[in-house]
């Protein structure tokens, strides 16, 4: 029978980057071990001090450590030193990006969460890395809604029905606005030696809303940002959907046992609720859903993916 037991909201400030280039990232991180029946307890404070060892000795070489072999570097160790069966690592790190704006080139800085995990036992590691982005949506069916009572108004004005869709698609509708949070994760098996680059995943996540979004922009910029924005409405799901996709053409060569996972949270703005979306399953599940549309029998679950290691 296995004990699980462990610590949460470990803070700790890290340094990751290639030597000279290195930024700092806040981070909160979450350790569990599984115990065996013969094992009495654990001891709370080698939790503390693996953590802190394993970021001294971490050597930053020219492509920069990534969060996710943190976690592995971390939950190996744990478990090596507490004599678990299994140990478990959670990694959420708060990480400024420099971007430009889309129109004017005004540099602006963006804050983004990189997300590690790593669940390790005496036979094998797998690791998992995800980010999270914030975007803008819009919705479809209200601009839908408006679409049809311009083409009234436009009709009764005297244009024709040629003319109105002309301008329609010269112009875009109006429609609700949404602030939404959009997360990727990406499993990496046992055997999987590859290294993801986060800018990838956020490039994944931010495309699969309607618009990225800019904490600093010139007027040209807002008017671009939301111009196309409503130019590509979508559902919450379709963004789930498109995130998925991203993800399975861009990294299918990792294998059909590699895990992925996409969660869309949408604030919605002419309703008091929040919308949410989640879609997750192997590479080899997801496939066959995106070639033929239809559902896979079973999907795997993260918790799934996460204690088949070893």
């Amino acid at each position: 029978m296995q004990r699980p037991f462990g610590v949460t909201n470990v803070e700790k400030v890290i340094r990751i980057g290639p030597p000279g280039a290195e930024q700092l990232y806040y981070a909160r991180l979450d350790c569990f071990v599984d115990l065996a029946d013969d094992q009495p307890y654990a001891q709370v404070r080698r939790f503390e001090e693996v953590v802190e060892d394993v970021i001294a000795e971490v050597v930053v070489g020219t492509a920069g450590f990534k969060v996710e072999r943190l976690a592995q570097h971390i939950a190996q160790q744990v478990r090596e030193r507490q004599g678990a069966l299994r140990s478990e690592v959670t990694i959420a790190a708060r990480y400024p990006e420099h971007k430009s704006a889309p129109v004017s080139g005004i540099a602006t800085q963006e804050i983004y969460t990189l997300l590690g995990a790593a669940a390790a036992t005496a036979r094998a590691t797998r690791r998992m890395i995800g980010v999270r982005a914030q975007g803008m949506t819009v919705g479809p069916w209200a601009q839908q809604l408006v679409a049809g009572r311009s083409r009234e108004r436009l009709a009764d004005a005297g244009f024709t029905g040629d003319e109105i869709e002309r301008i329609l698609e010269a112009v875009p509708v109006a429609t609700d606005d949404q602030r939404g949070l959009g997360t990727l994760h990406l499993g990496l098996p046992e055997s999987c030696a590859t290294d993801v680059d986060a800018n990838d995943l956020l490039a994944i996540v931010e495309d699969s809303m309607s618009s990225e979004i800019y904490e600093l922009m010139k007027r040209s910029d807002e008017g671009a940002v939301v111009e196309k924005a409503h130019r590509r409405p979508r559902f919450v799901e379709e963004s789930v959907r498109e995130a998925i996709r991203g993800a399975v053409e861009r990294y299918g060569e990792l294998g059909d046992d590699a895990f992925v996972s996409a969660r869309q949270e949408n604030l919605e703005t002419i309703h008091q609720h929040t919308v949410v979306a989640e879609r997750f399953g192997l590479i080899g599940e997801l496939r066959g859903e995106l070639d033929d549309g239809g559902r896979a029998a079973r999907r795997t679950t993260m918790r799934e993916w996460l204690d088949g290691a070893g």
